[in-house]
This record gives C-alpha cells, sequence and structure tokens, in this order.
C-alpha cells in the first residue's frame, strides 16, 4: 500500500489528458514538448507528467509503460485506470473500498496526515485523486499482475518433468574435492630420477 503525493492544479485537464492516450499513438516517450503539442500549454500542465508516473502509465524516464498501451484498448480503459488507482492511492482504499464524494473530507484528511502537508496541498491531492475517479471502473475485477520470469520458469518446469528433473540434478550442491597438483619435473637424463618421483606421487597421493 501506499499514497502518492503526484498532483496537479490543472485536475480538470484530466479527462483531455487520459484521451489523448487512449486516442492516439504512443510515442516513444512523454515530455513536456509533447505535452504541448497535445494543446497542455500551462506550466501546471507539467505536473501531469509525474502523475503519469505515479500511476504507472510513464517509466522514470517518462517512456510508455505496458499500462500505458493496455489502456489505450477502449475496451480495458476503466479497468486499467483502477489498476492504477489501487496502486498509487492504495491507502485510500483502506479508508473505502468505492470512495464517493461523501467521504472527500476524511481522503483530504488522510493526504495531509500522510503527507504532512498543508490544508492547500492536500486539497489539491484530493481534487486530483477525484478527478481520476470518473475515469476507472472500481467494481471491476483486479488485473491479475504478470507473473515473473521466476514464475513463469517454475510453471515450465511442472510442464514438463524431464526438464524439471534436469534443472534438479543441476542445481544438486557439488561434494567433490579435487586437487590439481602441477609437476615440474628436472632436466636430466638420469631415468632413475624421474622413476623415483613418480613412485613417491603413486606411495603418497594414488589409493
Amino acid at each position: 500500500m501506499g499514497l502518492t503525493n503526484a498532483y496537479t492544479m490543472a485536475a480538470k485537464r484530466i479527462p483531455a489528458l487520459f484521451e489523448k492516450i487512449r486516442d492516439g499513438q504512443a510515442p516513444d516517450q512523454i515530455t513536456i514538448q509533447m505535452l504541448k503539442d497535445w494543446g497542455f500549454t500551462s506550466t501546471n500542465d507539467r505536473a501531469l507528467l509525474r502523475l503519469l508516473k505515479a500511476l504507472g502509465f510513464l517509466s522514470p524516464d517518462g517512456k510508455p509503460t505496458s499500462r500505458y498501451h493496455e489502456f489505450r484498448d477502449h475496451s480495458k480503459s476503466a479497468t486499467v485506470m483502477a489498476a492504477g488507482l489501487r496502486e498509487a492511492y492504495g491507502d485510500i482504499f483502506l479508508i473505502k473500498e468505492h470512495p464517493s464524494s461523501a467521504d472527500k473530507d476524511a481522503i483530504q484528511g488522510k493526504f495531509k496526515s500522510y503527507h504532512n502537508t498543508s490544508d492547500n496541498v492536500a486539497a489539491l491531492m484530493t481534487t486530483t485523486f477525484y478527478a481520476l475517479l470518473p475515469l476507472a471502473d472500481l467494481k471491476a475485477k483486479p488485473q491479475k499482475k504478470s507473473d515473473t520470469t521466476e514464475e513463469k520458469q517454475t510453471k515450465t518446469d511442472e510442464a514438463d518433468p524431464q526438464r524439471k528433473e534436469q534443472k534438479e540434478q543441476a542445481e544438486v550442491p557439488f561434494s567433490g574435492l579435487y586437487y590439481n597438483i602441477q609437476i615440474h619435473l628436472p632436466a636430466t637424463k638420469d631415468v632413475e630420477v624421474y622413476n623415483a618421483i613418480f613412485k613417491s606421487l603413486k606411495d603418497h597421493l594414488v589409493e
């Protein structure tokens, strides 16, 4: 759980922003210039980038994430937004599973206490949250998180018993102890010297 402190003074522009995301082609990266190209030219609009990152729509460097791309599917948009809200505003949903306007004072109080902020900033955070709510279907079943690489490998192993057995054998700790002994023989024509060396090796090293 958690509670983002991202907010915007241009909350009324939030629906238009997500309409641009849903209906347009996904860019390689969303920057302040991209916002301007979309018509978000006010300095207040720049905070929208931070909000998109908090919701998991953009990576830290502004690149669209899988959530961004999934949101562009009109049939999934509201469900995807709900997932973003639950992730960014997890502590709010501990107060009310389906927040309504009747919960506004409690939610604003939560922002104020959680972030130790002023009434004015807490109010802006609350307004931002409520501007996002109409875009989400909170009654939809939460999206199942994608399997991690490790989980996917486990499922693959379980589906292939032989592969699983080979993997388990490979993971058995190696208990043997081996020595690598190098012998530098002296330069001599006396064969008895070599015989003595090899006999000594046999007596001391070979069981």
